[in-house]
């Protein structure tokens, strides 16, 4: 095993568990004592988790694991949740893409669409997130268009008010929003403040607004605040949702799309 492919075990465990052991871990990954002891002390340099005696545990409520080791995460769910909020969108539109893993694959679910193959352009997509641009840039029918702003690590998405200018001066169609945590009370959030200042303007120049989220993030808060719960029109996740949770968000004016 690599050492990223390593890494990006022990930070899934970890995110998962809040705790890991060194020996546990070890026995996890097939792995000497000694390689996870050098892992989780080269983790800690990079302040992705916090290093304790005979182990590690993962920093505070507000923790967040980088886009890079989060790809596995919920890998199937993810997919369908992205494939069918790929077939809400209509050939022509202009759509907004937040960054995320769950957008990341409706961006593939579109990109693989018999019916958007060719147009010009068969689609605008205006995103934040480097990582989405880079995957459609190489379509020729569609047409990108990439905010400005400082590149944000561990999301891979521009933040700043250099995206200002260019949100401010468009209009969508439909904007899909990878999100932390969606309640009904609390609405829809982000781990960074500054993240969602900029999915909440994507949501402000849309016709219609897509939250994208498998069903852990259901029901759960998170620090920054992207949008009330009266600004979305429609939530896509998977079956595992409680069906209390889908009642309320319906008679909050959501329709809830599970797949």
């Amino acid at each position: 095993m690599s050492r990223d492919a390593r890494w990006k075990a022990l930070l899934e465990l970890l995110v998962e568990r809040g705790r890991l052991d060194v020996e546990e871990a070890a026995a996890e990954l097939a792995v000497s004592a000694a390689t996870i002891r050098r892992d989780f002390d080269q983790l800690a340099e990079q302040q992705m988790l916090v290093r304790t005696r005979g182990g590690a545990v993962v920093h505070g409520v507000s923790y967040e694991l980088p886009l890079r080791y989060k790809t596995a995460r919920r890998a199937s769910e993810k997919q369908r949740i992205a494939k069918a909020v790929a077939e809400l969108v209509a050939p022509g539109e202009a759509v907004g893409l937040t960054g995320g893993t769950t957008t990341t694959e409706v961006a593939r679910a579109l990109a693989v669409r018999g019916d958007l193959a060719t147009g010009s352009p068969a689609l605008t997509v205006v995103t934040n997130a480097l990582n989405i641009a880079n995957e459609l840039a190489v379509r020729p029918q569609f047409k990108i268009v990439v905010t400005g702003g400082v590149a944000r690590p561990q999301s891979y998405e521009l933040i700043g008010p250099l995206a200002d200018g260019v949100l401010g001066q468009i209009t969508l169609d439909v904007a899909v929003l990878g999100v932390v945590a969606f309640d009904v009370t609390h609405g829809a959030a982000a781990h960074d403040e500054a993240e969602a200042a900029i999915n909440r303007l994507l949501c402000e120049r849309a016709e219609r607004v897509v939250v994208a989220a498998d069903s852990s993030k259901l029901g759960q808060r998170a620090f920054a605040r992207i949008c009330g719960t009266d600004l979305v029109n429609t939530l896509v996740t998977d079956t595992a949702v409680d069906q209390e949770t889908v009642r309320r968000f319906e008679e909050a004016g959501v329709r809830v799309v599970t797949v």
